[in-house]
C-alpha cells in the first residue's frame, strides 16, 4: 500500500491535526515525519480541545498505531507532559504510540543554546519557538546528536555528558546573559527519559515496509507548513526540518514512489508568527478582525499570528513543491461577515508581473495584486452538507480550485471534529 501524505501549504497552524483526526478512521497508522514539540496540532470533539505537540494527531482513536518517525526531534519533559495529559483524559496510549529509534534528543543545553542564539541576534531574531529544536538538528547533521536508540546503551549517559558539556562552552560563546541552573534541568529531563524508555522503540522503517507489504494502511503527518522548509521556506525565517512531501521520505524512511495521495491543507485567508516576511500581511480592522474571529493564537507559544489575505502564489508554489493532489480549506467560518474579500493572484516584483514565488519576497521587493470577491454573511459552524454553503463561498471555492488545478475535497466550517464538509 502506498503511503499517504498531509501537510500544510502555508506557514504553520494550518488545521493539520483537526484533519489527521478526522481521516484517521481510514488508516491504520499514523506517522509524525519531522518537526519536535515547536508543532501545536489542536483538536476539538466531544466539547473537549486538545494539543499536541509531538505526538500523532491519531492517538485519540484506538484502531490507529501512533509513529514518531526519525524525522522527528523528541524533548522528553515536553513528551512526558503530553502523556500525562492523555493518561488525565483515560487514552491507553502504551498500547498503540511507537517510536523510531532513529529520532534524536532534544537535550536541556540545546533549548539554553537555542536562547543564547536567539537572543545574540537582537533585532535580527528570526522568530524561535525557543524549543532547542535548530540545536538539536545542527547536532544531528554535525553527527554529535542523541538518538532514541542509545537510550538502550550503557554508554549514553557518557555521551549525554561529553554533548552538554560542549554546548555550555558554546553558550558562554554567545557572551549573552542567559540564567540557567543546568542541574535542576537534567533532574527533569533524566525523570523524563526513564519515562520515555518504558515505551516502545522500534527500527521504523521496517515497520512501516512491513505494514505496506501486509496492506495496511498509513498517513503521514507533517508539522509547520511548506512557507517553513528549510530548502523551500522564506529562508532565514524556516524551521530546521524539511516540511514538504520531501521530508516524508527521509523523515519515515519511505521511498518517493510509495507516496500515493498528497493532502495539502490551506487556510481560507494566510496566517504567520513570528518574523519574517508576508506580503498580504494586513494592518487594518479587516486583519484584527480574522485574528479575533480566527482565535489566531499560536498552540506552542501562545503568541499572535500575524494575519492577512490568502496568497495564491504561495499557495501554487507549495502545491507545486509538494505534487498535492486533494486540497483541504481550514477556516473559511472566520471569513464570514466580510462583505468583500481579496486574493492575491500575482506580485509586482520590481516593476515585473510575476506569477511565480520568487527568491526574495521582502515588502521591499514585493507588492501583491489583488481580486476582488463578494463576501457571505451567514454563519456556516451549524452547516454540515456542502449544498447548505452560500453561493458566495462556493464562487470563492471554484475560482481557487480552477485556479490550482486540484480538488478542495473538504471544507472546514469550525474548530470541531465533526465541523467538516465533505465535498
Amino acid at each position: 500500500m502506498a503511503v499517504d501524505l498531509l501537510l500544510g501549504l502555508q506557514w504553520g497552524d494550518e488545521g493539520k491535526g483537526k484533519i489527521v483526526d478526522v481521516l484517521t478512521s481510514n488508516y491504520n497508522i499514523i506517522a509524525r515525519f519531522q518537526g519536535g514539540p515547536n508543532a501545536g496540532h489542536t483538536l476539538v470533539f466531544n466539547g473537549m480541545k486538545h494539543v499536541l505537540h509531538t505526538i500523532p494527531s491519531g492517538i485519540f482513536h484506538d484502531s490507529a498505531k501512533n509513529l514518531v518517525g526519525n524525522g522527528v526531534v523528541i524533548d522528553p519533559v515536553i513528551f512526558k507532559k503530553e502523556l500525562d495529559k492523555l493518561e488525565d483524559q483515560k487514552v491507553d496510549y502504551r498500547k498503540s504510540l511507537l517510536i523510531s529509534r532513529k529520532a534524536h534528543l532534544i537535550l536541556p543545553t540545546h533549548r539554553l543554546l537555542d536562547a543564547a542564539s536567539e537572543t545574540s541576534k537582537g533585532k535580527a531574531k528570526i522568530g524561535s519557538t525557543l524549543k532547542g529544536i535548530g540545536p538539536t538538528y545542527m547536532d544531528k547533521t554535525g553527527r554529535n546528536g542523541i538518538r532514541v536508540g542509545d537510550l538502550e546503551m550503557t554508554n549514553w549517559k557518557e555521551k549525554y555528558r561529553a554533548l552538554a558539556n560542549k554546548h555550555e562552552a558554546m553558550i558562554d560563546f554567545y557572551d549573552v546573559n542567559i540564567q540557567y541552573q543546568l542541574k535542576e534541568l537534567e533532574a527533569e529531563f533524566f525523570a523524563a527519559v526513564d519515562v520515555l524508555k518504558s515505551l516502545t522503540f522500534i527500527d521504523s522503517e521496517e515497520y512501516i515496509y512491513q505494514a505496506q507489504k501486509s496492506g495496511q494502511t498509513i498517513l503521514a503527518e507533517g508539522a509547520q507548513g511548506s512557507l517553513l522548509d528549510i530548502d523551500f521556506g522564506t529562508y532565514p525565517f524556516v524551521t530546521s526540518s524539511n516540511t514538504t512531501a520531501a521530508g516524508a521520505c527521509t523523515g519515515l524512511g519511505v521511498a518517493p514512489n510509495q507516496i500515493g495521495e498528497v493532502f495539502g491543507i490551506f487556510k481560507a485567508y494566510t496566517t504567520r508568527v513570528g518574523s519574517g516576511p508576508f506580503p498580504t500581511e494586513l494592518f487594518d480592522e479587516a486583519g484584527e478582525t480574522m485574528g479575533r474571529i480566527g482565535q489566531e493564537f499560536g498552540a506552542t507559544t501562545g503568541r499572535s499570528r500575524r494575519c492577512g489575505w490568502l496568497d495564491l502564489v504561495a499557495l501554487k508554489y507549495a502545491c507545486q513543491i509538494n505534487g498535492v493532489t486533494q486540497l483541504m480549506m481550514m477556516k473559511a467560518d472566520v471569513l464570514s461577515g466580510f462583505k468583500s474579500l481579496k486574493v492575491c493572484t500575482a506580485y509586482d516584483y520590481k516593476g515585473d508581473i510575476i506569477s511565480h514565488l520568487p527568491y526574495n519576497i521582502e515588502a521591499e521587493n514585493v507588492t501583491p495584486i489583488y481580486s476582488d470577491f463578494k463576501g457571505w454573511k451567514e454563519d456556516l459552524t451549524q452547516m454540515d452538507d456542502y449544498g447548505q454553503l452560500p453561493k458566495e463561498l462556493n464562487d470563492y471555492i471554484d475560482f481557487l480550485e480552477k485556479e490550482l488545478e486540484i480538488p478542495i475535497k473538504i471544507v472546514s466550517v469550525g474548530p470541531d471534529r465533526k465541523q467538516t464538509i465533505f465535498r
